[in-house]
């Protein structure tokens, strides 16, 4: 069983089936990760980072929060289409992440429509169905019974790709990259440089370097880092030297 954001037809569910083809959906990150640690669930698929609008802040929080740890990644292509019951509306309701991806398209075509935020893309495809003044962006494949597409590709750039990782209670061993957060405590100049460093003397190739507030205090922040390779052992030993805390996010492949 994969816990997963629904409803039925997201892209958060197509990342899903491409994992396991028994799927229970979810409303929330914290809701998935809540799953996976009490056992409801073997697994979750969370979304992770997107090449146009960046990380997801809800799955980069639940991963320094709860005792999750990345066992797989898998990738989704993005084409959003423009959903509704006929072409006149004026409400466009989608995830946020997909509106701001439409965002130039729907300033261009549609620039006196009102842009509702909801749950999920399947989730504005239902209300397109029950309301004629909606209509919806989300996947094409989820046109039919009350809504037809009213233009496709309608993303603001070409290559829309989304990464979902597979969330467990355990790790893996071995994996192609690895992904750790680091908490550097007290600041101090030349701080980063050193950090990069420790992957630098190892010849190791960073994949991903994304600060995060920590939540203690305004200007202090942890880093998520993703590197090439599965043995972080020695790198891992070297930062907690520098640093307050490493804490290890698991080694994992690309699962598709």
């Amino acid at each position: 069983m994969i816990a997963t954001l629904g409803p039925e037809g997201t892209y958060s569910h197509r990342a899903a089936l491409k994992v396991d083809e028994d799927v229970r959906f979810y409303s929330g990150v914290p809701e998935i990760a809540d799953a996976v640690v009490d056992g409801d669930v073997e697994a979750g698929v969370v979304p992770m980072e997107n090449s146009i609008e960046g990380s997801v802040n809800a799955t980069l929080d639940v991963l320094g929060d709860y005792e999750v740890y990345i066992t797989g990644e898998v990738h989704v292509d993005v084409r959003h289409a423009l959903l509704a019951q006929d072409d006149e509306f004026s409400v466009v309701a989608s995830h946020p992440q997909a509106l701001a991806q439409c965002r130039g398209f729907l300033r261009e075509r549609y620039p006196d429509a009102e842009v509702k935020s909801v749950s999920s893309t399947a989730a504005g495809v239902e209300l397109a169905r029950e309301d004629s003044d909606v209509a919806a962006i989300a996947h094409v494949s989820l046109a039919g019974d009350g809504v037809q597409v009213i233009a496709e590709d309608v993303q603001d750039e070409g290559g829309n790709t989304t990464r979902f990782v597979r969330l467990e209670t355990e790790p893996r061993d071995g994996g192609s990259k690895t992904s750790i957060v680091v908490y550097p405590g007290k600041d101090r100049p030349g701080l980063l440089y050193d950090i990069l460093g420790v992957f630098k003397e190892r010849d190791i190739n960073l994949t991903r370097l994304e600060s995060r507030p920590s939540k203690h205090a305004l200007g202090d922040y942890v880093f998520h880092i993703d590197f090439e390779g599965g043995d972080s052992g020695d790198v891992v030993s070297e930062l907690e030297r520098q640093v307050e805390w490493v804490e290890y996010l698991g080694s994992y492949d690309r699962l598709d």
